[in-house]
């Protein structure tokens, strides 16, 4: 690949994640500038010529010990717009988790929007591309931005791994904790069927959320004498998914794992991972598990690499090839 006109950036909050994607691209993170100031304002800046480049700038959405979600908006915000004063060809942002993507419709009456929001503040320091990791409401996604965007998502590598620590003749049902994440879990499903050569079954929980108090019902589908596989997009507290995986293992099912990209692990998630009720949990390194006890963190959760899937997806966007065919094939790694 011809990288002349390629530049990569990560901010500092994402450095590690940044030179992870750097090493499989084969290009190096480029040197920028964050200063803070006294009053807790801060600047950023390229040190760097991006003049004539085609840039891309990786910064994760989620707030950690040291800044919250909004310190690091504002940092990548300022930082692109930075990028397209010092006459940058193209500005691409690539987020691992986008914040703010859950607040997507109006349910009650003056809500917000935020996921408009952030595509509007995002477009006007003139960003031309939006690279994301399953996001909360793809559609949504796709219409709250008028610049471009690419939805990546992280099912083959799920499913790879699966297969591997499953068995390939294992019997599986992948399972929805609730209706809205019904063609999630589909595609997922389709994924680990091309991967293992048979069709998983499919079932899903009936689960009603009223100010701030979940009620989960029936298990839909048969998951009886079947290995579960509940799929979500994101892990926040986990109540969801322990409901489910309760559901699942009093419908019969002989061993409950749970796949999801982005893992939040707030409140008291740690009892996620001190029961039986799951044999692993699998996430991906969109965000850094910090709030979770080590030692149980060793001891249930996987955490798959999703450098390669976003090395080959700049890849392909700086040399006009297509994301698509990235994830319906096999992910390079």
């Amino acid at each position: 690949m011809n990288t002349q006109n390629l530049v990569l950036f990560a901010l500092n909050a994402t450095r590690a994640f940044g030179e992870r994607v750097a090493q499989r691209l084969g290009v190096p993170l480029s040197a920028h500038e964050e200063r803070e100031f006294e009053d807790g304002e801060h600047k950023s800046r390229p040190l760097v010529s991006v003049r004539a480049k085609d840039v891309f700038i990786i910064q994760s959405l989620y707030g950690d010990g040291t800044q919250s979600v909004n310190d690091k908006l504002c940092r990548l915000l300022f930082f692109a717009g930075s990028v397209r004063d010092a006459s940058a060809q193209r500005v691409n942002v690539v987020i691992p988790y986008l914040g703010y993507a859950r607040k997507d419709r109006k349910t009650q009456p003056r809500d917000p929007v935020t996921t408009r929001y952030i595509a509007l503040l995002v477009e006007a320091v003139g960003v031309d591309r939006v690279v994301a990791l399953e996001v909360h409401n793809l559609a949504a996604f796709e219409n709250a931005f008028r610049c471009r965007t690419e939805h990546l998502d992280a099912n083959r590598l799920f499913a790879d791994h699966l297969t591997s620590v499953v068995g390939a003749s294992a019997s599986i049902a992948v399972v929805s904790p609730d209706v809205g994440g019904i063609k999630r879990a589909e595609r997922f499903r389709q994924t680990l069927a091309a991967v293992r050569k048979q069709e998983p079954a499919m079932a899903f929980l009936d689960k009603a959320r009223a100010k701030g108090l979940l009620s989960l019902g029936r298990v839909t589908g048969e998951v009886k004498g079947r290995v579960v596989v509940i799929v979500d997009d994101l892990i926040s507290t986990g109540n969801t998914l322990l409901h489910a995986a309760k559901a699942c293992l009093d419908g019969g099912a002989t061993q409950v794992y749970a796949v999801a990209t982005h893992g939040l692990f707030v409140g008291d998630a740690n009892r996620l991972l001190a029961g039986d009720e799951f044999e692993r949990i699998i996430i991906t390194d969109s965000i850094v598990p910090f709030r979770l006890d080590p030692n149980l963190a060793q001891r249930r959760l996987v955490v798959l690499s999703t450098a390669g899937l976003f090395a080959q997806a700049i890849r392909r966007i700086h040399t006009g090839g297509s994301v698509v065919e990235l994830l319906v094939g096999r992910s390079e790694t």
